[in-house]
């Protein structure tokens, strides 16, 4: 299973819930699949999309889910101890680990070698961490909104990549709408 596919199955649990998509290929993928107003689409700042979901948890009670990839993960390696030390009980950080850079060329990252995200995530004290293949992801997921516990949730799969549009969207719009989704739910 790859990336889109895993996209493609937890659609409908995203629908109607706030979510901040990684950079690149994700967004443009998630927009494909289903756009939604509560989607705010990451253009152009790799390694965020954890830490804006983690600061609008903080924020305002509404669940939260960040889709991020481990290069994104990897690249911005302070987020996951500022996620432990700044627990927020409506924030779920989905990590697609894909073992690569699929926005740029599927370049392998560290996670697809040697470096499991998942014990990282533990070791950087974020207390409920939950490691599962693609197909498991959206059961995974359900769980945690059902809960009342901050998760970090990595989804293990493929690499590769389907063709998609780029979002057209300017950026002000995606921001502005969002916005309005966040203050309506």
């Amino acid at each position: 299973m790859i990336r889109s596919e895993v996209l493609r199955e937890i659609a409908p649990i995203l629908a109607d819930q706030l979510v901040v998509c990684n950079i690149g290929l994700p967004s443009q993928e998630l927009h494909m699949i289903d756009d939604q107003p509560t989607n705010f689409y990451m253009l152009g700042t790799m390694g965020l999309a954890s830490s804006i979901g983690l600061g609008l948890a903080l924020s305002q009670d509404k669940k939260v889910i960040s889709i991020d990839g481990d290069g994104s993960v990897l690249t911005n390696f302070g987020t996951l101890p500022t996620i432990a030390n700044n627990v927020a009980n409506n924030f779920i950080l989905l990590i697609v680990d894909n073992g690569s850079y699929g926005s740029t060329g599927d370049q392998p990252t560290y996670a697809g070698g040697k470096t499991s995200l998942t014990e990282v995530a533990k070791a950087c004290g974020c207390d409920n961490v939950v490691e599962c293949q693609g197909e498991d992801t959206g059961k995974v997921l359900q769980e945690a909104l059902d809960g009342d516990q901050m998760t970090i949730i990595i989804c293990k799969c493929e690499s590769g990549n389907v063709k998609v549009p780029v979002i057209t969207m300017d950026p002000v719009v995606i921001r502005d709408r969002f916005m309005r989704a966040v203050g309506s739910i």
